[in-house]
């Protein structure tokens, strides 16, 4: 009931026909973070794509590495929705710098899953989908078939078979507690990528989140002989908000 009601008042008008998606449409790429692009094979979310978050260790960091891969495209004036994730919030998305004007959740879709997750796809660009217990390969692929005809990209929150880019955060450690007084003020967390065709070799990074500032170093590569990825150093204004990301070397 809840994900009926919000497809057929708050996202009726987003969804947009069939016909209106082109081939060139199909293979734009929607930006993401400069620490994160060298994660993905074509270094951005390729429309029609699927990539999969793989929280299969718990409090791992999933939800934050989720909502750092909306954020980019969130402020580049993409909708963004999430489908199954109940523990979301707004504020976790606010800090992320996700725009909460372009941000639907439906944290209870019920039994209806793949009908409202279906509908987003049609009608937004990126789509955040936690699928539930016991959905067969069927529907997971019809989904990602999906996608790849409408031109959006399908973020799987958690295990998802046959996804393009598999992303998961391998370790963690926090920042700010000293001995015996402080408080946690940020999470450096290492990230890997694994997947197919082009994003077959195995990749990895270390990023701050969030970042103690918005300097950013490199991307660190953590297969043996793989190459490290260079970026421009950035030099913050003296004053200003802290960065949601950025990369850390080892």
């Amino acid at each position: 009931m809840a994900g009926r009601m919000v497809l057929g008042s708050a996202l009726a008008q987003l969804v947009r026909p069939a016909s209106e998606m082109d081939e060139s449409g199909a293979h734009r790429l929607l930006p993401v973070a400069p620490e994160l692009s060298g994660l993905l094979p074509n270094r951005g979310l390729r429309r029609g794509s699927t990539v999969a978050v793989d929280t299969a260790r718990p409090a791992s960091g999933g939800t934050s590495l989720m909502l750092a891969l909306l954020a980019e495209a969130s402020r580049a004036g993409s909708w963004c929705a999430v489908v199954g994730v109940p523990a979301l919030g707004v504020l976790a998305a606010a800090e992320a710098g996700i725009v909460l004007e372009r941000l639907a959740l439906v944290p209870y879709p019920g039994p209806e899953w793949p009908t409202v997750v279906a509908a987003l796809i049609d009608g937004v660009d990126v789509v955040v989908a936690a699928a539930p217990d016991g959905v067969s390969t069927v529907v997971t692929d019809r989904l990602a078939a999906r996608a790849r005809q409408r031109g959006s990209v399908l973020v799987t929150y958690g295990a998802w078979t046959g996804a393009d880019v598999t992303l998961q955060v391998t370790g963690g450690a926090w920042d700010g507690l000293g001995a015996g007084h402080g408080r946690l003020t940020r999470r450096r967390l290492t990230i890997s990528a694994t997947g197919r065709g082009a994003a077959a070799r195995p990749r990895e990074i270390r990023v701050w989140l969030p970042s103690a500032s918005d300097r950013f170093t490199a991307v660190v590569a953590g297969t043996p002989g793989a190459a490290t990825i260079a970026l421009a150093d950035a030099d913050p204004p003296a004053t200003g908000p802290r960065g949601p990301l950025a990369l850390v070397t080892p």
